[in-house]
């Protein structure tokens, strides 16, 4: 069967575009350099009733960026977390050294929660890291009733 040039050209967009599709998808969404990170923070995770522990920055490059607070309360918690600029970053919670759990997010600029029960008092780590370093990222845990 013997197709004709134009049928050619019609294939080659098609391929041209569905490249152009793929790029665009794993495109970052913000540029991390020129990133106005307290606005990002704002309008993807915006200031909640009963924050206790919050955070927001940048990962320059691999290495776990962590901040904590001396004490945090026996409860349940709702972590929410956030990053964008491409790829996935990660969240540690740790309580007294104790790792309680780690969540993930897609770069995109959405939001994962995760539940966490606290069941002993102690000082509160929370590590944000990723190998698809540069991102920014946000995180907030609120106590739940």
């Amino acid at each position: 069967m013997a197709f004709h040039l134009s049928t050619w050209r019609r294939a080659a967009l098609v391929v041209v575009g569905a490249g152009s599709l793929a790029l665009t998808a794993c495109a970052p969404s913000v540029s991390v350099d020129n990133a106005d990170i307290p606005a990002w923070k704002a309008t993807t995770i915006p200031s909640a009733p009963g924050v206790v522990f919050e955070d927001s920055g940048k990962i320059p490059n691999r290495d776990p960026v962590s901040k904590g607070m001396p004490n945090i309360a026996v409860g349940t918690y709702t972590l929410t977390v956030a990053c964008d600029g491409g790829g996935k970053a990660f969240f540690d919670v740790s309580v007294s050294g104790k790792q309680l759990t780690e969540a993930g997010a897609a770069c995109n600029g959405s939001r994962e929660t995760a539940r966490i029960k606290i069941t002993s008092a102690g000082p509160l780590s929370i590590s944000a890291s990723s190998v698809d370093a540069p991102l920014i990222y946000a995180y907030q845990l609120v106590a739940t009733p």
